[in-house]
């Protein structure tokens, strides 16, 4: 394609290079990295795996670090709304110019090697913060951790903030299976970081056999936080723990880490917006495990709810509705704009003969809809990114 002029060209692009959205492998993204960084990336690098919280726990290593005098970049997937969001230099998104740029580099490196739109990115997101001359990046890691694009680079630190069930095709169907892939992102003799509370023999063995120094998170961060839920506090105090074993290189105060955790935000985990006289929750919860989370966070303020959700075919959907249930009075069900969307019969049917079910024609007839119910404190919206990023675009306009 000759005409990539805007942001939106290259992105389009991109998606036509592979036939599959995902392709594991660090061949072909080694080949262009070595290429661009012959000598390695000029920072520090804290890479964080897991299968739910690394957004959250990225958010509060950054914030903290923005408390300091350190230039740092932060690096995430997927976007919500808008694919800038996934990078970002001293908590400021990057600009379409910065991104673009980084890209026509990437095109004079890679020759004949085909990438995905997730290479694109992670590639992207380096050169970017070498350009800038950051101090330290944190890199989010897109799916499992040993072969995610993510994983070229060596860390100085890694993070693995939990380990369930999720992306079974690519990962395995166990947590063992699971735990090894994500092990993956641990490097010899550089401290890894760890929020399970259940550990797979996998991970602990792996860390042993290639000399990782590991250590594990079972204490909550003690004071406040930015963000809600119980769960999060895990999350700040494994962040608070990668950002102390990189203290000989990048020393931080205890009031910078009270001061960045305090302040730390993040879209759409347990996001609250009100609207009249009712509460609405964004929250990407997406599998089992953080449908769970989700559950226990509504639970500690037990109000009527009502669910807008949405969900890719592949997830094991019958577990996060069983899990939800007893929570939700009533389920608005939508489409979403996904290849993996699950049609809407299919996930009608997912509830058996339940009344407590209504199908709606979109998200905005959704919202509509829950907002006008009498005797409804709270409207939950979960299920995918993709559903979040409907509802996003639309609550905007309420």
């Amino acid at each position: 394609m000759q005409n990539k002029r805007t942001l939106d060209d290259w992105l389009n692009w991109q998606d036509t290079l592979m036939e599959k959205t995902i392709v594991l492998g660090l061949d072909r993204v080694q080949i262009v990295y070595d290429q661009l960084f012959p000598d390695g990336v000029p920072f520090a690098v804290i890479t964080v795996a897991g299968t739910n919280g690394k957004g959250s726990t990225v958010a509060f290593i950054d914030s903290i670090y923005n408390e300091t005098k350190y230039k740092v970049g932060r690096s995430t997937s997927p976007h919500l709304l808008k694919y800038n969001e996934r990078f970002a230099i001293d908590g400021q998104e990057v600009t379409d110019e910065l991104i673009i740029k980084a890209f026509e580099l990437i095109e004079t490196k890679r020759q004949d090697v085909t990438l995905t739109y997730f290479e694109f990115s992670t590639l992207a997101a380096l050169i970017m913060f070498a350009e800038d001359s950051v101090d330290l990046a944190i890199l989010e890691v897109g799916l499992g951790g040993r072969l995610d694009s993510v994983n070229v680079v060596d860390s100085d630190v890694s993070v693995i903030t939990n380990i369930a069930i999720d992306h079974t095709d690519y990962l395995g169907d166990t947590r063992e299976a699971i735990g090894r892939e994500k092990a993956g992102v641990m490097r010899t003799s550089k401290p890894c970081i760890c929020g399970d509370q259940d550990p797979p023999k996998s991970l602990l063995s792996y860390a042993k056999e290639i000399n990782t120094p590991l250590t594990l998170v079972s204490e909550s961060y003690k004071n406040a936080i930015g963000l809600e839920g119980a769960h999060q506090k895990l999350n700040a105090a494994v962040a608070v723990k990668a950002i102390e074993s990189l203290t000989n290189q990048f020393p931080v105060s205890n009031n910078m880490i009270i001061e960045g955790v305090k302040k730390t935000r993040i879209a759409a985990r347990f996001e609250k917006i009100i609207i009249g006289d009712k509460t609405v929750i964004l929250d990407v919860a997406h599998n089992p495990a953080a449908v769970k989370t989700l559950v226990e966070t509504l639970s500690e303020n037990p109000v009527k709810t009502v669910a807008i959700f949405s969900a890719l075919v592949d997830k094991n959907i019958a577990d996060m509705i069983e899990l939800a249930s007893g929570s939700i009075k009533h389920w608005f069900l939508v489409p979403i704009k996904a290849e993996r969307s699950i049609e809407l019969k299919a996930l009608k049917d997912k509830f058996g003969n339940s009344e407590s079910t209504t199908i709606c024609l979109n998200m905005s007839d959704a919202i509509e809809q829950s907002l006008e119910l009498e005797g409804i404190d709270r409207v939950v919206i979960f299920g995918s990114f993709y559903t979040i990023a409907d509802a996003s675009e639309i609550i905007k306009k309420f």
